[in-house]
């Protein structure tokens, strides 16, 4: 009964947006975020007080049960009373893991404000330094909550002043992370402090906590805390049920929310130039920055779900106008219009049918069948920009090798890899053209065995390879001799190119989808200007496929226009499998420099214009002394003194280089950088290394040159 009362009472404040707070919780895997969520949802009726803790709801997906660990990202709307206003929070929980960072990602574009949950024992850790800067960079504002203190009194048995001097290295921690990653204008603002309540510690696992406002109102001092920890078993259980029922974890948690996150009204203004590259002073600008539920329709895509009934299922955050079934919108970055079908609210594993949904909300629509994760659904007829592109932190590192164990299973294998690589955009999908393998690319090993896993809940058995590394091949300079020619194999046409290495800086506007073939000429010719490149370049961008750019500066000659589509087909095949090892391509700018087409269209089809274009390119990339890539990761490793040793011997042993060493009381922090493909099997050497004691965590760092001395070997 609690369950629909809420559902009406959150659909009546969804018309408030003063009142409404879009927020994430965020963490180092393992740190307690789905189990403080419980309590959560425990206060607002949703689930039982009793089983807050140990259901998980969040994590609705029976292996994150299994595994304890939250893969996707989940949402659900919940109301709070506090000072005696009734607000509505909108909550997602994340993925703690590198392998599901881009989950991360893509919840913090919906959100306005964030609770950082950190290990009172493990600290930050490298993942939470992750996920607050993915959370800076979109804008999105930081509270603090210290989890797990009771691990502090049972096994490491702090006193009260060094439980708070532990608190205060963990807060000075957090506040340099927001230091070096907020905005300007927020890096002081955006700091936690305890002395204002926007710090909160407790159990989540005891469903207690408290921050500083809620200590001296209820009379709980730190030694409260830890005699309730003191004394038999027994005794103990019955204490800390007493303090959870004094001081129970929802209420600083929801308070904090409430207090010092911001509206969609205070945040929409600054986080509107951060994430739209529109006129704040047009009409949709004006509307985005008031949150006017009458304005034109303005929404920002970051989750797909394929439903067996409902179809394609897009999530998203309405930041101007309103959602409404039968609405006819447009979809900016694909170019498309479609009819909105139904309009939900999710509520975890259910979504519930509403009428509509205003701006300052999230939403789920469906009936647009060929939406994807990041576009932009605007109002039909109203001209726009799209959003900013989803800003990833890592790439699809390692691959698979994958088939259904029966032939007849194709058809299934192709509509669950069709799902799959939908709702999760870092899933790459191809087929070797040489092997006629199918090939799975993804973050990590973790990431792929959950994919196969969903592949088998879907009724699909498949074998797979063991995990092999993705490479990528690139060039040391640009290419120096005179334009390469390549001639059509009936002799017929020649094209002539010279290739050139992109700087960082357009690779990285690439990855950021500030680049992109979907958005206009002179959007992406403004972009490319800004970052160097001449007007005529910039302006004749006509293909891009990962991290290379085709530029065509042909001009005055016959025929051009009938065999472009098939030299952006050869450009695509030549990058999409390189020369070297086949790998893809990287950075590469390729420049048509002039071209003679024969007259006769039977003499200029695609089997004569593609190896004419794919044959010059791998020869100007030949005399440009290329090199192979390999993805490196950083490591931090937080280990007992006694144990350094053995961590570095490991990480060496592993190609790895030690980057830097921090003391901190009687733990090493070892910082390191090693290589994906030396990096399989590694948790198990350093459990048995360090007899289980460290805590370590791994995040894709950069591509860097294979050694001169492998590089043969590789490519065998």
């Amino acid at each position: 009964m609690a369950r629909y009362k809420q559902v009406e009472d959150i659909v009546k404040l969804m018309n408030t947006p003063e009142i409404i707070r879009n927020t994430s919780i965020i963490a180092h895997v393992d740190h307690g975020k789905t189990t403080l969520s419980d309590s959560l949802l425990a206060a607002a009726g949703i689930i039982s007080a009793q089983t807050a803790g140990q259901k998980l709801f969040l994590d609705s997906w029976e292996l994150e049960q299994k595994r304890q660990m939250t893969v996707f990202a989940s949402n659900i709307s919940l109301t709070h009373t506090f000072k005696g206003k009734d607000y509505l929070i909108n909550l997602i929980d994340t993925p703690g893991h590198i392998d599901f960072s881009g989950a991360v990602t893509r919840s913090l574009r919906a959100v306005d404000g964030a609770l950082v949950v950190v290990d009172a024992v493990e600290g930050p850790m490298t993942q939470t330094e992750t996920v607050l800067m993915q959370a800076l960079r979109e804008r999105v504002k930081p509270i603090l909550f210290i989890n797990k203190v009771d691990r502090l009194i049972k096994e490491i048995k702090l006193t009260p002043e060094e439980v708070q001097r532990k608190f205060a290295k963990i807060i000075v921690r957090v506040n340099t992370l927001i230091e070096k990653y907020a905005p300007p204008e927020h890096k002081k603002d955006w700091q936690v402090k305890v002395e204002d309540g926007r710090v909160a510690f407790g159990s989540a696992l005891h469903k207690w906590g408290l921050n500083l406002p809620h200590m001296k109102a209820k009379g709980i001092s730190f030694k409260d805390i830890i005699d309730a920890y003191t004394g038999a078993p027994e005794e103990i259980g019955k204490k800390v049920d007493e303090l959870s029922k004094k001081a129970p974890l929802y209420e600083p948690i929801l308070d904090m929310f409430c207090e010092h996150l911001p509206s969609p009204l205070e945040a929409q203004p600054y986080r509107q130039s951060q994430i739209w590259p529109g006129d704040a002073d047009s009409v949709t600008g004006k509307s985005m920055a008031k949150v006017d539920p009458n304005g034109p329709l303005l929404m920002c895509i970051t989750t797909i779900e394929v439903d067996p009934h409902s179809g394609t299922v897009a999530i998203g955050r309405v930041f101007s106008g309103s959602v409404s079934k039968g609405k006819t919108v447009q979809l900016v970055s694909s170019r498309q219009k479609g009819t909105i079908q139904q309009v939900y609210m999710s509520m975890a594993t259910d979504r519930v049918i509403v009428d509509r949904v205003p701006a300052g909300n999230i939403a789920a629509l469906s009936g647009l069948p060929s939406i994807h994760v990041g576009e932009t659904v605007a109002e039909d007829g109203v001209e726009t920009p799209p959003f900013e592109g989803l800003k990833y932190v890592s790439d699809p590192v390692v691959t698979v090798a994958v088939e259904p164990e029966d032939v007849k299973d194709l058809p299934l294998f192709d509509k669950v890899i069709h799902k799959l690589t939908t709702e999760d955009p870092n899933l790459h999908f191809k087929m070797d053209k040489e092997s006629g393998e199918f090939l799975l690319s993804g973050m990590g090993e973790l990431h792929l065995e959950i994919t196969a896993y969903r592949m088998q809940e879907a009724g699909l058995k498949v074998k797979l390879s063991k995990p092999i590394v993705i490479y990528r091949e690139t060039i040391s300079h640009d290419y120096r001799g005179p334009p390469v020619m390549g001639k059509s194999p009936n002799k017929h046409s020649k094209l002539w190119i010279t290739l050139e290495k992109l700087s960082d800086e357009v690779i990285e506007a690439i990855r950021a989808d500030k680049i992109s073939e979907m958005q206009s000429r002179d959007e992406r010719q403004k972009v490319l200007r800004e970052l160097g490149w001449s007007t005529e370049d910039a302006r004749n961008v006509i293909a891009i496929e990962e991290s290379n750019i085709l530029v065509n500066r042909i001009k005055g000659r016959q025929y051009v226009d009938e065999v472009l589509d098939h030299i952006k087909s050869g450009f695509r095949e030549a990058v999409h499998a390189s020369v070297l090892a086949k790998e893809p391509a990287y950075g590469l700018k390729v420049n048509l420099e002039d071209i003679l087409v024969h007259e006769d269209p039977v003499h200029r089809g695609p089997a004569q214009i593609l190896p004419m274009t794919w044959r010059p390119i791998w020869c100007a990339f030949l005399l440009s002394d290329p090199k192979l890539l390999e993805p490196l990761m950083s490591f931090e490793c937080k280990v007992p003194n006694e144990f350094v040793s053995p961590v570095i011997a490991l990480i060496q042993k592993r190609r790895g280089k030690i980057l830097d060493m921090i003391n901190e009381e009687d733990m090493i922090i070892v910082k390191a950088e090693l290589p994906v493909a030396e990096s399989f099997g590694i948790s198990d050497e350093l459990r048995s290394s360090t007899q289980g004691r460290a805590f370590w965590a791994t995040q894709f760092s950069r591509w860097a040159p294979v050694p001169e001395q492998m590089q043969a070997e590789v490519i065998r």
